[in-house]
């Protein structure tokens, strides 16, 4: 599995994923320093998310035409020049919320430009699908181990500013490292870009596991997902302090290590089922929340929240990428997060203004209720008890460089 362009893109993944694991912790304290509370923190995630979820349909098309190491350098620069603004308006005092909400935007849209890429790079310089997934899924976790009580310590320290422009430095390694890569899928012709979004539905709606998954992802977006960086950040840092919502966060990046090494070790016939139960103890985390235990037992809360979180993104994410014909992936993928992400913006937005007429910690006991209804509903699903995955060696050899 440790090829060349393994190790070039896991070193790309990897850094990236250090300043982006620190970005949710400055934002909510950035923002909250800023006086624009958890309406402003959930305003600032929503503008990266509504151009992310919004685009990233074509950003699978264009990933097609233009190829994916193109077009995923492309939005790593384009990041870099984003974080770099987002860290001068910090570094410079209190930044207008029109300001950073315009650089999240661009910054969504970029993501949206690169996200649809990583599966179809994955499947052509992995064997092994699901043990490159769980690889990615254990680094992306020791980064967000690392990165939040890295972004606590560095916000005491030096200010909100100096965590965007380490974020920056990041997206520059990683398009650098993603230029010498060998391994490159070829453009596959001029179709109008319409022609290819009705393609790319065709094949996302002919799979009826995926795409009932995506409407649970949907619900789950508006009132589980989304509430719980605005509140729970707010709930902590109000009762803590700052480094405090920095360690929970990092005990939930520890238990994402926890579940990529169940991930690497553990081989279900049935992935998605394996998965789906996984992601009940993910209701641990808007509950430890909601319940205003000590910061011990929400940080406790996250451990076994993240473990069940990463097992099920390596089995979604291997599932995908191995029953997906490889000419079909980019697009599909872009149907697929961009419907489970699409609601997100919603949730996130309506935070603060829901949380202010019930309460944030009745707004979070709800999430925790939906996380359990929402498992239910999936493992109810027979498409997705059905699931297995099969060896498809086909798809996993690169194609010629272009």
């Amino acid at each position: 599995m440790w090829t060349r362009d393994f190790v070039l893109f896991f070193t790309a993944r990897t850094v990236s994923m250090l300043g982006s694991a620190m970005m949710p912790v400055a934002t909510a304290l950035g923002m909250h320093d800023a006086g624009y509370g958890a309406t402003g923190v959930g305003l600032a995630l929503a503008a990266w998310m509504v151009p992310m979820a919004g685009l990233i349909l074509f950003g699978g098309v264009l990933m097609d035409r233009f190829t994916p190491r193109r077009m995923m350098v492309a939005a790593d620069l384009a990041r870099t020049a984003t974080q770099a603004g987002t860290a001068a308006l910090f570094g410079l005092g209190r930044p207008e919320l029109w300001q950073v909400v315009a650089l999240s935007a661009v910054a969504g849209a970029a993501a949206a430009m690169y996200t649809p890429g990583v599966a179809g790079t994955i499947s052509r310089i992995a064997a092994d699908v699901q043990r490159a997934n769980a690889t990615l899924r254990m680094s992306e976790a020791i980064m967000q181990l690392l990165g939040p009580g890295l972004a606590g310590a560095l916000v005491g320290l030096a200010g909100v500013g100096v965590v965007f422009a380490a974020d920056s430095a990041g997206f520059a390694i990683s398009a650098a490292c993603l230029l010498l890569m060998r391994v490159r899928v070829a453009g596959s012709g001029e179709e109008p870009v319409l022609v290819r979004l009705r393609e790319g539905w065709r094949e996302f709606r002919s799979r009826t596991w995926m795409w009932s998954v995506i409407l649970i992802w949907v619900v789950f977006g508006i009132t589980l997902f989304g509430p719980l960086i605005p509140l729970g950040s707010v709930l902590v840092t109000d009762a803590y302090g700052q480094t405090a919502y920095g360690l929970v966060m990092s005990a939930s990046g520890a238990g994402t290590i926890v579940g990529g090494l169940v991930a690497l070790r553990i081989r279900p016939a049935r992935p998605l089922v394996a998965g789906g139960i996984g992601m009940f103890l993910f209701a641990l985390e808007p509950l430890s929340f909601a319940a205003g235990v000590p910061l011990g037992v929400i940080m406790a809360c996250h451990v076994v929240g993240g473990a069940g979180w990463a097992f099920w993104s390596v089995m979604w994410a291997t599932s995908v990428q191995t029953l997906v014909p490889a000419e079909a992936l980019n697009r599909v993928s872009a149907y697929e997060i961009g419907g489970s992400t699409m609601s997100l913006p919603i949730g996130q937005a309506l935070a603060g203004p829901v949380a202010t007429l019930v309460g944030s910690r009745e707004v979070l006991g709800f999430s925790a209720l939906v996380a359990v209804a929402g498992c239910l509903a999936l493992l109810s699903l027979r498409p997705v008890r059905q699931i297995t995955l099969r060896p498809r060696e086909e798809d996993r050899k690169a194609a010629p460089a272009s």
